[in-house]
């Protein structure tokens, strides 16, 4: 084709080379406030400071419940309470591996006459966790069913 070949600007070419390029436009880190994904996703519980400041000691857990919604988890073991747990998380890419770059857990503690105790902790106070599998790395190898069994028969024989 020539350079002054009309063919090359025709309004249905040209809608066509837009539509091929608006979603790999969309794919962009910068470009349009609002309009783009730059990477960073918040999951998890929210804290508002509002909500923060009417946690007050003695509050019923049917107060707590109606003020902070359900809790992501609750204590099995050693007494009563909530855990609201939050992360942010920063991928730079589709295809990349996420970073967690922010992990909250807000802790309220229960005792005869509500609440006795909030805790506000940060990634920098304990080990990270995987959110969405809800697992926590375990020191040691990881073993088998049958690297098990074997280990429980040698313990009683």
């Amino acid at each position: 084709m020539a350079l002054g070949d009309k063919r090359l600007l025709s309004p249905a070419r040209l809608a066509f080379v837009v539509a091929l390029a608006l979603p790999l436009g969309a794919c962009s880190t910068g470009g349009l406030p609002g309009l783009s994904y730059d990477g960073v996703v918040q999951r998890g519980y929210q804290a508002d400071p509002t909500t923060m400041n009417q946690l007050k000691n003695g509050l019923s857990k049917e107060k707590t419940l109606a003020l902070l919604g359900t809790p992501s988890t609750t204590s099995t073991v050693g007494g009563d309470a909530w855990y609201y747990v939050s992360q942010t998380v920063d991928r730079k890419a589709a295809f990349m591996q996420p970073t967690v770059t922010d992990q909250r857990v807000l802790a309220v503690y229960f005792g005869k006459g509500g609440i006795q105790r909030v805790a506000n902790y940060g990634l920098q106070d304990g080990k990270l966790f995987d959110y969405v599998s809800r697992t926590t790395p375990t020191a040691g190898g990881d073993e088998s069913f049958v690297q098990n069994m074997i280990k429980g028969l040698l313990k009683f024989s």
